[in-house]
This record gives C-alpha cells, sequence and structure tokens, in this order.
C-alpha cells in the first residue's frame, strides 16, 4: 500500500498544508504515484492534494486510488475516525466531523466532575440525586 501527498511522517514538518499546489511538486506526486506502481504496491492512498490532482493520479494509474481530501474522483474514501467523529482538537482542513463527540464528551466529564465535587455521583447505594 503507497501514500502520497501529505503523509503522518510529514505532517509535524509541513502542517497540514495541501501538497501539489506547484508545477514541480504536482510532477514528483504523479511521478511518485507511477513509481510506487510500478513497485508493485496493490493501492495508494492519495492525501490532501489539489482534486485535480486526484483524477489525473486515478485515471493514470491502474491500481485503486483511496483518497483523504484528494477530491471525489479517487476509488475509494476515508476519513480518521477522529476527524469523523470530531474527536480531535483541531480538525484537519480537508476533514468535516459528521458529529461533534469532543464537545458530548468534555460535557458528560464536566457534569461528572461537579457531580462528584457536590457529592452527587451515585457510589452503588441508589443516593444519586440528579
Amino acid at each position: 500500500m503507497g501514500h502520497i501527498g501529505l503523509t503522518p511522517q510529514s505532517v509535524h514538518r509541513l502542517g497540514y498544508r495541501q501538497q501539489g499546489k506547484t508545477a514541480d511538486d504536482r510532477q514528483r506526486i504523479l511521478s511518485e504515484a507511477i513509481a510506487l506502481e510500478q513497485a508493485g504496491v496493490f493501492a495508494i492512498v492519495l492525501e490532501h492534494i489539489p482534486a485535480d490532482l486526484g483524477l489525473e493520479i486515478t485515471q493514470k494509474l491502474t491500481i485503486p486510488t483511496i483518497g483523504i481530501g484528494a477530491g471525489v474522483h479517487c476509488d475509494g474514501q476515508i476519513l480518521v475516525t477522529h476527524d469523523l467523529l470530531g474527536l480531535s482538537e483541531r480538525q484537519p482542513p480537508f476533514s468535516e466531523p459528521y458529529i461533534d463527540l469532543r464537545s458530548m464528551i468534555m460535557q458528560t466529564v464536566e457534569r461528572f466532575a461537579t457531580d462528584v465535587k457536590d457529592h452527587k455521583f451515585r457510589t452503588g447505594s441508589g443516593d444519586l440525586t440528579i
């Protein structure tokens, strides 16, 4: 399985900056995709690249392309579970959470902490007064 564009090992150095915006970077990414296919990968993840570059790579390769912020023309799509569920403190610019579980979890933890401080937490003896 290949992975090009924004890779996990480069995100700390580059941030969540989209890759493949310049002509040179586009050509490099396209060349990497072709080289990975020739090396025998069975599929390739295209991450945070322009949609038209995702389309071009998908059209040139015979192996499946899996997009994550690479446009709708990839053969498949993925989204990191934390991003899908809105658990991350900071969302990548190419992901839209389907629910904001982070806020719900924070509210629940705060309510629990308050109940403990106010001696309202159920201890198993049936003394919950909420």
